[in-house]
């Protein structure tokens, strides 16, 4: 499926996994793995059974600790080169972003500079108690374009965004937790079971209605005059159109769980 044995992806039931695996550099990433991910989350986004997809890294001390600085002699040398690094990753962020399932960052270690970028892009951020969080850039001259910051903004609001950016320091996951950057903080020894009972417990409820739900918070955070309503309404005229609407009504009356199909 990649073309790079440093990402790897795997399906679990109704859940897709997709794992950054450079434990050796703490899960840095270079351009072919930006590339091996955009390719596994497309074979995703087409699967039907798969339903919520997980991202994390591999090993216990990093999800994702940015860019790989021993390619930037290669990925980063020039003006150009610099502009194709941010053109490509910023495709794999909006990506991921943009991805038309649930996807939730399992992060235990180091998130760091391009990693806590990445973790943004999610829709839920599910962390091990001792993982670390932090933006280097300005201790090493980086600029920040705007989807990326805005993407922070969006979860954690402009003065936290600008304390993370201006100390560039390592804040513990409590700090992450109080200023909302992660949903949940579990010890590291249950992450992956937790992580994969939330994600079950997702994938069972009624595809339409979560992407529905995706679909208006994504547009609301969007200026106003650029939210698209008709695509809105469209996502929840889908729900009550379906035959899950009908399956979710029947089986509350004849109380038992619901087999959710998304159409």
């Amino acid at each position: 499926m990649t073309q790079t044995d440093k990402m790897l992806a795997r399906k679990d039931g109704a859940v897709g996994y997709v794992i950054f695996n450079n434990p050796e550099r703490h899960n840095a990433v270079s351009l072919e793995m930006w590339e091996a991910t955009s390719t596994i989350l497309a074979d995703f986004a087409k699967d039907n059974e798969i339903r919520v997809v997980v991202l994390t890294g591999a090993g216990t001390k990093a999800f994702v600790s940015g860019a790989d600085i021993s390619k930037f002699g290669s990925e980063r040398s020039s003006t150009e080169a610099v502009a194709h690094y941010n053109k490509l990753t910023e495709k794999t962020y909006s990506d991921i972003h943009e991805f038309p399932k649930p996807t939730i960052a399992m992060i235990r270690g180091y998130c760091v500079g391009g990693g806590l970028g990445l973790a943004t892009c999610c829709d839920m951020r599910i962390a091990a108690i001792g993982s670390r969080f932090a933006v280097p850039a300005a201790k090493l001259g980086l600029g920040y374009d705007y989807p990326g910051l805005k993407r922070l903004i969006d979860i954690v609001g402009g003065s936290f965004a600008k304390e993370i950016f201006f100390t560039a320091r390592q804040f513990d996951a409590e700090e992450a937790r109080v200023m909302g950057l992660i949903n949940r903080l579990v010890p590291e020894a249950e992450l992956e079971s937790f992580v994969k009972d939330y994600a079950a417990t997702i994938a069972a409820n009624a595809p339409l209605t979560i992407g529905s739900v995706k679909t208006i918070v994504g547009e609301a955070l969007k200026d106003e005059s650029a939210r698209d309503k008709a695509a809105m309404a469209e996502s929840v005229r889908r729900c009550f159109a379906s035959k899950d609407y009908i399956e979710g009504r029947t089986a509350f009356m004849e109380k038992r769980k619901p087999v959710f199909t998304g159409s």
